[in-house]
């Protein structure tokens, strides 16, 4: 073999491999200091290897992104397996998932080669740092987007440091992280007056970054405490996804749920289940059907939210929905959420007039499709004004930047059914996004899933209470700390932007001083 291929495989293979050692620094592991290590030695090879043709370039990132994403996005084509249609898919969707998130990898190691500085290594990072951070912002943003797994998860445990989130996101802060966790390669290849000047710089904003972090935290515990006008009881359940493919008593599992909200009929009380907990079932034929159950085990002084199938005709075609309801003691529905964002395969057949004719169908719908809708407002559950949700199914939380136009609600509400996903890292991963989006937004965050983690999660993104997964239990919340509104949740990912500008100016400054 030319040795020249042989050293360009081993190259390659050697980006493989540093890209699964980072997915180790995501949860439910979070060894985040990893990522000093392979971002370095992944930025050694860019530098090293500087003078190679942009082919090259974007072979690195390809290698680099699909040992990242096949090690932790593994977990996806597990849903796959409660249904024998699917189940020939599995192998391919291992690595066709990967492999299609892999190309933004791709095409930003592409872009950077363009734009390579042959001198400095700060301003290359700083460089590499916008052009990442960019292409992961549009994989969350292109074909419905898939932001899953951005670097900057790997500190959901470390409150601190995320608290920055709330005025820039998790945009900015993942390019900012990039920019962290690859700075130490300055100390390998170069130690030239401007390049630690940079990496000085990184180290004081990093500690400015978690100063202004532990003082958000300190002054969020000395916020006066607010009592709730309703308790909030969340569900946490552990009812097997094969309800879905068997006929399970749809009475026999609404009872497990009555009994595991224990209803005490004189206390005003507001009960979030998970999602679609109660198959082969909708809105309608639940208040037909069962509601005998409501009517003797709830007050008026209870609400119950929870997820549910519903449907109406459009042009004299049945249209279903996945929807997050809340209704009264009687079973009415008070206020309906139809879900924005349905999950490929699980919820709607892409391609379904063609798929569905060679056996294909959704996993959790047996008929056709679900519609989506493009609304999404808060809900105002009491007269007091102190209960106002935002309502987000499933993986709907991991949309930063998207969950409302309108700030003026108090908590965000995410059910969820992560059963598809077994006993994987993907309910872990899943929760993660919870604790970013209550810091970005600055908000509490109800968490009901079945077979996942349930939990509140308070403005800082600290777990109030948990029950882990395939835990059965109830966590209960009577008081709460307002906060106001944060910087991110005002502008968005405008912010990012602005993020972007204040790289390109420091480019520039380093890149004048280079030239005195």
């Amino acid at each position: 073999m030319d040795l020249k291929k042989y050293k360009i495989y081993l190259e390659n293979l050697y980006l493989f491999f540093l890209g699964i050692i980072s997915s180790f620094s995501l949860p439910p592991y979070n060894y985040w200091f990893v990522n000093f290590f392979t971002f370095s030695l992944l930025f050694i090879v860019l530098f090293k290897n500087k003078h190679k043709s942009l082919k090259f370039f974007f072979f690195y990132g390809y290698f680099f992104g699909l040992g990242y994403f096949v090690s932790n996005l593994y977990w996806i084509p597990l849903s796959l397996l409660h249904d024998e249609n699917f189940k020939f898919l599995i192998p391919i969707a291992i690595v066709l998932i990967p492999a299609f998130l892999s190309l933004f990898y791709a095409l930003a190691f592409f872009v950077f080669k363009l734009f390579f500085n042959f001198k400095a290594v700060f301003t290359n990072i700083l460089t590499f740092s916008i052009i990442l951070g960019l292409f992961e912002f549009l994989r969350g943003s292109i074909l419905s987007g898939f932001p899953w797994n951005l670097f900057a998860y790997s500190f959901s445990e470390n409150l601190k440091i995320i608290q920055i989130s709330s005025l820039i996101g998790i945009y900015a802060f993942n390019t900012i992280v990039i920019t962290v966790f690859s700075v130490p390669s300055i100390l390998y290849l170069n130690r030239k007056k401007n390049d630690l000047l940079g990496f000085f710089l990184i180290i004081i904003l990093s500690i400015a970054s978690y100063i202004y972090g532990n003082f958000k935290i300190s002054a969020f515990k000395n916020l006066e405490i607010q009592r709730l006008s309703a308790e909030i009881k969340i569900l946490s359940t552990n009812i097997s996804i094969e309800r879905f493919y068997s006929n399970l008593d749809e009475e026999e599992i609404l009872n497990k749920l009555i009994d595991l909200s224990n209803p005490n009929q004189q206390e005003n009380t507001i009960y979030i289940w998970p999602e679609g907990v109660i198959p082969n079932i909708n809105l309608v034929s639940l208040k037909n059907d069962y509601k005998y159950l409501f009517k003797k085990s709830f007050s008026k002084n209870h609400k119950i939210i929870l997820g549910l199938n519903d449907d109406n005709f459009k042009n004299d075609e049945q249209i279903f929905y996945n929807s997050l309801s809340i209704l009264d003691n009687e079973a009415n529905v008070i206020h309906k959420y139809y879900k924005n964002k349905l999950v490929p395969f699980g919820e709607f057949l892409p391609l379904e007039n063609i798929l569905s004719k060679i056996g294909l169908k959704t996993l959790t719908n047996n008929y056709q499709s679900y519609s989506s809708s493009d609304e999404r407002k808060f809900f105002n559950l009491n007269q007091n004004n102190d209960i106002k949700i935002l309502p987000l199914i499933c993986y709907e939380i991991i949309y930063s930047g998207k969950l409302s136009k309108n700030n003026n609600f108090n908590f965000i509400v995410n059910i969820s059914e992560d059963g598809w996903f077994g006993n994987s890292i993907g309910p872990y991963q899943h929760f993660a996004h919870s604790i970013f989006r209550s810091v970005e937004y600055g908000k509490y965050t109800f968490r009901s899933a079945n077979n996942g983690i349930s939990a509140v999660v308070d403005p800082t993104g600290s777990i109030i209470d948990k029950l882990g997964v395939n835990k059965e239990g109830i966590i209960s919340i009577k008081e709460i700390s307002n906060v106001e509104p944060t910087l991110f949740s005002t502008f968005g990912n405008k912010i990012y932007f602005l993020i972007i500008l204040l790289y390109i100016f420091l480019i520039f400054s380093f890149k004048k001083m280079e030239n005195e």
